[in-house]
């Protein structure tokens, strides 16, 4: 199927006048003549946007997808509602990731917890034990 709102320069919602011009400036007989059938009469341009809106939207999955016609496609008729491949990373992608950071940072947490609280503990026992140790000596010295 021919995207004729692209081989016409045009968007979906052009007007009446917009099309017509763009029907009369088409250079190629058998794309106006198309044009002129499916985007002149009302029912049909509404049948054809429906139908558009479809296959533009099956476009965009298999691009999301990364699934695109073969280097002998290009530039054909069936290539007309292809996009390149969609390489960007997907809300789900994205929330794993993150996930899977915040784990990974947990357990390294959780894997060094231990030896360091223990010796967190003996430092601030080693310094109460010496302050005790520091104040008696003094005080037994002083009287």
């Amino acid at each position: 199927m021919r995207d004729l709102y692209q081989r016409l320069t045009l968007t979906p919602d052009a007007s009446d006048h917009e099309i017509k011009s763009a029907v009369a400036r088409c250079p190629n007989s058998a794309l106006r003549q198309d044009a002129e059938t499916v985007l002149g009469a009302a029912e049909h341009r509404d049948a054809y946007n429906k139908l558009h809106k479809t296959v533009s939207d099956i476009g965009q999955l298999r691009a999301r997808l990364g699934l695109t016609h073969a280097a002998h496609w290009q530039g054909d008729v069936a290539n007309d509602f292809s996009l390149p491949p969609d390489h960007a990373i997907s809300r789900h992608d994205e929330l794993i990731d993150r996930v899977s950071l915040a784990v990974s940072l947990y357990n390294r947490w959780r894997r060094f917890k231990g030896p360091w609280l223990l010796v967190a503990l003996f430092s601030i026992g080693a310094s109460i034990g010496l302050a005790f140790g520091l104040a008696l000596g003094l005080g037994l010295s002083i009287g």
